[in-house]
């Protein structure tokens, strides 16, 4: 799944070429290139109806980008020093953001990208503005044990982001996820997640290449996320990808398909 995350790199490759981009993300077209799917892919539908769905996909990937990047800067801004970004993929934000002194970033990931992420970093002599911490390990497994190990404090307040990831996993393990986040979360942990919307597997997997990321979908999120939030005892927010956009100036020019709530992007507070 990690080439997955190099495709997340190359739309914010593009992304950052834009004169009005969200966000900059200059290690983007270096992992990008890096993992050979940079100028150059491997072949995919050219119709109509292909097309549009990869702009759709792109789109959501640019507008939770910056949504999550926001709800990090708002947690350090309220003193929040220890993060987790769980499967970590090819995120830069240790490198690309402003950190408050004293924070520590923890990359929670497989082997696999992380070595492969490391060798690219040491290519572009790539500096982090805080302390990194690479924890290896698949969320599968005692993830928990490892970044505690690693030096995650539980007793005090964490900002977890779980970025394009639980559309990949079945319900059974997002409950035991969030389960686990909660157990390490001190109050006044944040949490910031992307759950699939109602319906987009069906619009986007069901003819999906093989081995494509939308290939892969499998859970979308519960019909009342902010319910099924404070039932694992956080305080929760949820916004739609359009409002989202509309608010950072991208408006999404086509009508809605069907009622657009709640949102698959969430914003929680640990009670």
């Amino acid at each position: 799944m990690w080439a997955t995350a190099v495709g997340v790199a190359r739309v914010r490759a593009l992304e950052t070429e834009r004169e009005n981009a969200l966000f900059r993300d200059p290690l983007a077209q270096a992992f990008a290139a890096a993992g050979g799917m940079w100028p150059s892919s491997p072949p995919l539908p050219d119709d109509e109806a292909a097309r549009r769905r990869r702009l759709a996909v792109s789109f959501s990937i640019v507008i939770r980008t910056k949504f999550l990047d926001d709800l990090l800067q708002q947690a350090s801004a309220s003193g929040v020093r220890q993060v987790v970004l769980l499967g970590a993929g090819m995120d830069s934000r240790a490198f690309r953001m402003d950190w408050p002194k004293g924070t520590r970033l923890f990359e929670v990931d497989t082997a696999a990208p992380l070595d492969f992420k490391a060798s690219v970093l040491r290519q572009e002599r790539a500096v982090a503005r805080c302390e990194r911490i690479t924890v290896a390990v698949d969320l599968r497994e005692d993830w928990p044990g490892a970044l505690a190990a690693a030096g995650h404090d539980p007793t005090v307040p964490t900002v977890w982001i779980a970025e394009g990831l639980l559309i990949y996993l079945p319900e059974d393990a997002v409950e035991l996820l969030l389960a686990r986040i909660s157990a390490q979360s001190a109050a006044g942990s944040r949490m910031g997640l992307t759950l699939g919307s109602r319906g987009v597997i069906e619009r986007f997997g069901a003819d999906a290449m093989p081995a494509s990321a939308a290939s892969m979908w499998v859970s979308e999120m519960p019909d009342d996320p902010v319910g099924w939030l404070a039932g694992h005892g956080w305080a929760a927010d949820s916004h739609t990808l359009r409002e989202r956009a509309a608010a950072y100036g991208r408006p999404i020019s086509t009508p809605p398909q069907r009622e657009e709530r709640p949102g698959g992007l969430i914003s929680a507070a640990r009670r």
